[in-house]
């Protein structure tokens, strides 16, 4: 009998560790890199950080560095290297937002109120420049440089300086001089020629380049491209009352401690900074006459809207979905595929569809099945309100079509049949039997139907833009507006001004709604559960 020796170490063993070291080798190499790339993007932030003197963010972002080097460098870990990106983009995308937008929801951040009082004092002083009377004129050539304009001006004295709007103007030496002495060229920048200064003049025109750090020194601005003028403020600050005064009238404007200054009569510089206003936020919003009054009927309409699409569009579905269940039905995958096709067309782009075909002067539903009576489908708040929920019922029925259809094909056949066997009609089977079965699987889904409808921003925006709107209030608020529509308005719209702060607040007020409503809606289908 032959015998065959089992194979010697020498034989297996170098071919793994070759392996296992290639493999080592390319993965360490790729460490390396990417974490090289990560550090090195990590370095210019918090370099950036420092120069900005943001010593918080820097500091955070110099321990997240550290810890993202020691997860990747040390030996074992290996979930953490996993979870560690997942962790960090939450952090950054999901918590961070909550927690900023928490943060802006007690201050005043909004139009006027956007930055510090350093920075509102020299906004309030740009503003109010007046040009000097018999200011001597210097004359400027237009540069361009990196997509930024700024000016070359030359003194009466034969000075030569640049400077853009926020950058002080400082010498140019080694500018160009056409024959009258004038400076047409400097190194590093594009002379504009005269039609691109034409092309251009409203940005040119808004070009206030500041003599000195110190606002009340006066600015050079220009209104033909070729000569400028010295313009100072009309307003004088003084830092130690912190107050402002009106040269020509001699108003002064103080402090109010609400993030403005203002006089004694009541008149208020327009520019103010952000402040903390505490609980302030969610007292207007039930007590501005502006707000409060569309703000009721919002919160209605909003509610019944996400009620309403909820149970339309699970009864149309779960309706199909039976209706093309049935074993023996020819062209089954046919009709469910044009049952889906309206969740496959983005929604934003079928409000805009269906706004052009609810017109009522030229669209195809008033012309077509009306005989083009001016029917106002989304300028009448009853009809535009129905006009919404249809809307929304074509764009939501084919997703619980999916869901119901995917629900009852789970169930089991063997109770269909023993229900059948003892007498039960279809209707009795589906109302005792299937409709209690499938809400097991299916009451998660509604609720976080409901809590997507209650948000549901696209529907109403593209089809109505809330309206038409409430009257008797200033605000950019209507019929047809819920409540996220209402918030991206006040945060974003052109009615009474931006307002981040009640935006926020507002924001806060709708996730504890919706948080409050889906935590007792879960917690009322565990019943379902012994059914199962």
């Amino acid at each position: 009998m032959l015998t065959t020796a089992p194979p010697g170490p020498a034989a297996t063993r170098p071919p793994k560790k070759t392996a296992v070291r290639s493999d080592s080798t390319l993965g360490l190499l790729a460490k390396i890199v990417l974490l090289g790339l990560v550090d090195a993007f990590a370095v210019y932030v918090l370099i950036t950080l420092f120069l900005q003197e943001k010593w918080v963010i820097l500091l955070v972002g110099a321990a997240v560095t550290v810890l993202v080097n020691w997860i990747y460098l040390r030996r074992g870990g290996l979930p953490a290297k996993y979870l560690a990106p997942g962790i960090f983009f939450l952090v950054i995308f999901q918590v961070f937002v909550m927690l900023y937008s928490g943060y802006v929801a007690f201050t005043n951040y909004g139009d006027g109120h956007n930055s510090t009082k350093d920075d509102a004092v020299n906004a309030i002083q740009l503003s109010a420049q007046q040009r000097v009377p018999d200011s001597p004129a210097y004359r400027v050539s237009v540069l361009e440089a990196d997509g930024e304009f700024s000016l070359l001006a030359t003194d009466p004295d034969g000075g030569v300086s640049v400077g853009t709007t926020g950058v002080p103007l400082e010498e140019a030496d080694d500018a160009v001089l056409d024959g009258t002495g004038k400076a047409v060229e400097l190194e590093g920048y594009r002379t504009l020629q005269f039609g691109e200064v034409l092309a251009n003049q409203e940005d040119i025109l808004a070009i206030t380049v500041p003599f000195s750090d110190d606002p009340e020194d006066g600015s050079l601005k220009t209104s033909d491209g070729s000569n400028a003028y010295v313009y100072r403020p009309s307003l004088s600050y003084d830092e130690t009352t912190s107050t402002f005064t009106d040269l020509e009238t001699g108003t002064t404007y103080s402090d109010t401690g609400e993030g403005s200054f203002r006089s004694a009569d009541g008149e208020q510089l327009s520019t103010g900074w952000k402040i903390n206003v505490g609980f302030d936020n969610f007292v207007k919003a039930f007590s501005d006459p502006n707000i409060r009054g569309p703000l009721l009927q919002v919160v209605l309409w909003t509610f019944t809207f996400a009620i309403v699409s909820v149970l339309s569009t699970f009864a149309l579905g779960l309706f199909l979905a039976n209706a093309f269940n049935l074993p023996d039905l020819r062209g089954k995958r046919i009709y469910r595929i044009l049952m889906i096709l309206p969740y496959a067309f983005p929604a934003f782009l079928a409000g805009l569809v269906w706004s052009g075909l609810l017109n009522p002067e030229f669209g195809f539903i008033n012309n077509t099945f009306f005989g083009g009576a001016d029917i106002p489908w989304l300028t009448d708040p009853l009809l535009a309100k129905i006009s919404v929920l249809v809307v929304n019922l074509w764009l939501g029925f084919p997703y619980m079509f999916l869901v119901c259809t995917g629900a009852l094909q789970s169930l089991p056949e063997e109770v269909d049949e023993a229900a059948r066997m003892d007498g039960a009609t279809g209707w009795r089977i589906f109302t005792a039997i299937k409709l209690p079965l499938l809400l097991v699987s299916v009451a998660p889904l509604l609720i976080a139907s409901f809590a997507f409808n209650f948000n549901n921003f696209n529907v109403i925006y593209m089809l109505t833009d809330g309206g038409p709107r409430f009257s008797g209030t200033t605000a950019n608020i209507g019929h047809t507006d819920i409540l996220i529509t209402m918030v991206y308005e006040i945060a974003f719209g052109t009615g009474v001004g931006r307002d981040y702060g009640l935006a926020s607040a507002l924001s806060i007020i709708i996730f504890i709604i919706v948080a409050v409503i889906s935590a007792i809606s879960f917690r009322q289908t565990k019943a379902l559960e012994d059914i199962n």
